[in-house]
């Protein structure tokens, strides 16, 4: 008896010391668990203003207030924290604007506010922005001029209208005087001692910036426009579908190229016969798809490609006639010469004046030297750069013929 009294004693104690425990760690749990809410509730009245994800507070140290004991859980819960370890460290503030379609270093901006491209016209200094501009021309021609030529330069901006912007490059840095003209007043003047053309539309012409304008003239200072007409230029221009143009020349005047001579029996022509052996492929350089840099007339989107292929050092775009033609597709359909409108070249060797005389050689002559330098190196450029190209997407280029002439 008095043994069975002992196990129904110390069975009684076990039970009891069981009951007794469970209330205790039950006990503990919900201290802990309130600990944390009010730890919790502390900083977000103490810092109602500050992010959450700012805050100083590791993942691990928020699951110790919220759970305890549970190892298996915690376990869990790191193992993913480590596989995303590279995700956490460039977590994205909601409330920052960062937006990756926007121009390069513009992502931060918002779309809405974002300007990426501009235009020549010209604005007030005083009322409403809104109210600046009566009208916006639709295009845009360019001379690159001395004060020399300043009667020639006066008759052929008046064959354009108003719905030209007329943008002048000084190259000898004389700019005033040619406030005599009416028209030189409303125009834009940019002013560098001794650069060419292709000098100035690289810098200043920048497809962002011509973006408004429909058609781009860029021309020489030395063009007879008697028989010339812009705005019936553009209409030929449009109806025809071409993309880069040019008028035809005066073929009396002793032109270079057959392509470019004017011909008196159509509006447009695209295609030509040059010398025997000039042409590797009829519908290529300089046969077709061929204008001269003299009075190139390009589109908008044409004008795109054309100012990236323009190179920086090379001042003087000789050899860029001849590429043309990698700017439009099919370019012997996109490119032509307006022979309802055409001009004379001149042949007036202003700027080839401007260079050194070096080694007793005349300033001409030094200038033209670096003209055919430029034209090779444009060549070998070019050469190169498709050659990378097609040996970058495994392609031999030995299986392409590069045509130049």
């Amino acid at each position: 008896m008095n043994m069975d009294s002992d196990m129904v004693y110390r069975k009684g104690t076990v039970v009891r010391s069981t009951l007794a425990k469970k209330p205790n760690e039950t006990m503990r749990v919900f201290i802990t668990i309130c600990v944390g809410i009010m730890f919790g509730f502390f900083i977000g009245v103490s810092f109602p203003s500050l992010p959450f994800t700012k805050l100083n507070i590791t993942s691990a140290l928020l699951r110790d207030f919220v759970i305890t004991g549970n190892k298996s859980a915690a376990q869990f819960t790191d193992n993913s924290s480590n596989k995303s370890s590279t995700a956490n460290q460039t977590v994205i503030d909601v409330s920052k604007i960062w937006v990756p379609s926007n121009p390069k270093g513009a992502e931060r901006l918002p779309p809405g506010i974002v300007a990426s491209e501009t235009d020549l016209y010209l604005r007030r200094l005083w009322g409403k922005p809104s109210e600046d501009l009566t009208s916006k021309p639709n295009y845009l021609v360019t001379f690159t001029v001395g004060y020399d030529q300043r009667k020639n330069i006066d008759a052929a901006v008046k064959k354009f209208s108003g719905n030209f912007t007329i943008l002048l490059f000084h190259y000898d840095g004389r700019t005033s005087e040619w406030d005599e003209f009416e028209w030189s007043k409303r125009a834009i003047h940019v002013s560098a001692i001794k650069q060419t053309k292709w000098w100035y539309a690289k810098r200043f012409l920048h497809p962002d910036i011509v973006a408004p304008y429909d058609y781009i003239f860029i021309w020489d200072e030395d063009l007879g426009v008697e028989h010339f007409d812009a705005e019936e230029y553009i209409k030929l221009v449009r109806k025809y579908g071409l993309e880069i143009s040019q008028p035809g020349l005066d073929p009396s005047r002793g032109t270079t190229w057959e392509m470019t001579k004017r011909r008196n029996d159509r509006d447009v022509h695209m295609e030509t016969e040059e010398r025997p052996g000039w042409c590797s492929d009829p519908h290529l350089p300089p046969c077709a798809a061929f204008v001269e840099i003299m009075a190139p007339v390009f589109s908008r989107d044409a004008w795109r490609c054309v100012w990236h292929m323009i190179q920086n050092d090379l001042i003087h775009g000789w050899g860029l006639d001849l590429a043309l033609q990698k700017c439009v597709e099919p370019a012997h359909e996109r490119i032509g010469v307006v022979d309802a409108q055409w001009i004379v070249h001149q042949t007036v060797p202003s700027l080839g004046n401007q260079g050194k005389s070096e080694n007793g050689e005349a300033p001409w002559q030094g200038v033209r030297q670096r003209c055919r330098r430029e034209w090779e190196l444009f060549r070998v450029r070019m050469e190169d750069a498709e050659k990378s190209y097609y040996k970058s997407i495994g392609i031999d280029p030995s299986n392409f013929t590069v045509h130049h002439r």
